[in-house]
């Protein structure tokens, strides 16, 4: 039976979805996909953005987070892979800023590789401990764990699809095709510096 309350529920929702509105590597990743590419792939990035992150929200429910806190050097190991894996995300981005709009059929965007985007990240994981901590008691049923992860897979996904189907209209990705040099130059300096700042960041 589940012992959480609506307004708990309804803090989290809240909470996570300000999180997410934050930009940040998967953000701008969805968005300069679907410029790109359209909506349809778009939304299978973004589907694997948000199964990523949701993940994350799994790892805290389940305690692991506990493991950063036992052994702190785990978490400095994930941050610099994770750092790393954006950097080189960003580098591949501004490196191809002047090749040709890619076809839709074109490959590079999948479920798998947006997951992979939103796992390199720990931040996440922080996130939602501590939310998950300062909303929730700290005793939770099986029944608790499966809502809260249902409602925040929820949230991922709706978010994840509104911003790929609105960054895929034909307007913005008109806009994109004239600008598509700066943007992706601009997207890959983006995401290569919140790499460089997970790995710098103490």
């Amino acid at each position: 039976m589940i012992q959480i309350t609506a307004e708990q529920m309804g803090i989290f929702v809240a909470t996570l979805s300000a999180a997410i509105l934050s930009p940040g590597p998967g953000v701008i990743a969805v968005s300069q996909g679907a410029f790109a590419l359209g909506r349809r792939r778009a939304l299978t990035y973004g589907w694997g953005l948000a199964i990523g992150a949701s993940i994350w929200c799994l790892v805290a429910l389940l305690g692991l987070t506990a493991l950063f806190r036992v052994a702190p050097w785990t978490l400095t190991l994930l941050k610099l892979l994770g750092g790393a894996y954006l950097i080189r995300i960003g580098i591949l981005m501004w490196a191809h800023a002047r090749d040709p709009m890619p076809d839709a059929a074109a490959g590079g965007m999948s479920l798998w590789s947006g997951m992979a985007l939103n796992l390199s990240n720990p931040k996440p994981a922080l996130f939602y401990s501590a939310v998950l901590l300062s909303i929730f008691p700290a005793a939770l049923s099986v029944a608790d764990k499966g809502a809260i992860y249902a409602v925040a897979l929820s949230v991922e996904l709706f978010f994840y699809t509104a911003l790929a189907s609105l960054m895929a209209l034909p307007l913005l990705r008109r806009r994109y095709a004239a600008l598509k040099f700066w943007i992706d130059r601009g997207a890959g300096l983006a995401i290569a510096a919140l790499g460089l700042s997970l790995v710098l960041r103490p």
